[in-house]
């Protein structure tokens, strides 16, 4: 039997029914723990409510089914869409409604029936070399296409959630044909094949490898705390393309109460919390993202690398496109 033993823990076993305590809620997270503990930390202090949190590396879909009624999970943070898709399309979630998280998560951030809510932003956008690549090149991500960037680009594995992410809003934005179409363009602008991940592709610009990569914005953030990688991080800037006919494209953090929450009141009362402008201010200061709740400022240092106006298309409707998405990323054979 495995048991919640302390705030954050590593989960390796399967988890059996923990009783419904009043004073408890337990969180199934794909987010790192000490990027979890600030946000939990503050919410005990606020309700009284402990919080137990079980970080997993992956398999959070294929748990809470093997656990079904009998889980301990009353929340799941997760990062993508495409995750919090599957575990709602699972039937591994309920609906909730509440008037605080319906004031704090704007529409385009949650889901149309309830299932989740967002909690940061983060944009992908396109690291550009400050030595090799003037301002004003590249400015939508269409233009990643184009045959004068051949041999100029560095990319981590089309297949990577997050280029699935990306790949998905240009299907929503330009059909079938012409996705694949721009999916073999920046196959034939690569300078090598895809590897690493996004800040391998920085530290390939550095290096001179290539001119240009793409990546999330908090990568950035990281980049610079770190003794090594600031190098890479200072020979870039960013840019945030925007597709042709609308704005940047974002992914996100959300949250979702599990079907089988055995505390359901204390399980509304943390997202309810996780989506206030306090605690989304907190969480996004620790990994370099923007909160999205009104009123509410990204670090002064995010605030730095410039604003954007992110895509309006609901995140659902991308998920709802990975699967086709996929099919063309792997049509092209982009990472051959």
């Amino acid at each position: 039997m495995t048991i919640f033993k302390s705030t954050v823990f590593a989960a390796a076993a399967a988890a059996t029914a923990l009783p419904a305590l009043a004073d408890e809620v337990n969180i199934y997270s794909y987010r790192q723990p000490e990027l979890i503990k600030p946000l939990t930390d503050a919410f005990t202090e606020e309700t009284g409510i402990k919080v137990n949190v079980a970080f997993l590396a992956k398999g959070m879909v294929e748990r809470l089914q093997a656990e079904g009624d009998r889980s301990p999970a009353d929340v799941v943070l997760t990062v993508d869409i495409s995750r919090l898709a599957a575990v709602v399309n699972a039937g591994l979630t309920q609906p909730v409604e509440s008037d605080v998280l319906d004031a704090n998560v704007p529409a385009s951030y949650r889901d149309p029936d309830d299932h989740w809510y967002g909690l940061t932003t983060r944009a992908r956008i396109v690291y550009a070399s400050k030595d090799r690549v003037a301002d004003g090149e590249v400015t939508t991500y269409e233009d990643l296409a184009d045959p004068k960037w051949e041999g100029r680009i560095c990319s981590r594995s089309g297949t990577h959630a997050y280029n699935v992410a990306l790949v998905s809003a240009v299907l929503h934005h330009h059909g079938e044909e012409a996705t694949k179409t721009w999916l073999e363009g920046v196959k034939s602008n690569l300078a090598r094949k895809p590897q690493g991940n996004d800040r391998a592709q920085v530290k390939a610009i550095w290096a001179g490898e290539c001119d240009i990569s793409i990546g999330n914005t908090y990568y950035m953030g990281k980049m610079l705390s770190d003794d090594e990688q600031k190098a890479w991080a200072d020979s870039v800037n960013i840019v945030f393309p925007t597709f042709e006919d609308a704005g940047t494209h974002v992914n996100i953090s959300g949250v979702a109460m599990t079907k089988a929450s055995p505390n359901p009141e204390n399980a509304l009362k943390l997202m309810e919390f996780l989506t206030s402008p306090k605690a989304q201010e907190i969480y996004a200061t620790a990994n370099f993202e923007y909160p999205i709740a009104a009123g509410t400022s990204a670090d002064p240092l995010v605030q730095g690398w410039g604003s954007f106006d992110a895509d309006t298309v609901n995140l659902m409707t991308l998920a709802g496109n990975r699967a086709d998405a996929i099919k063309l990323i792997e049509s092209v054979d982009f990472d051959g």
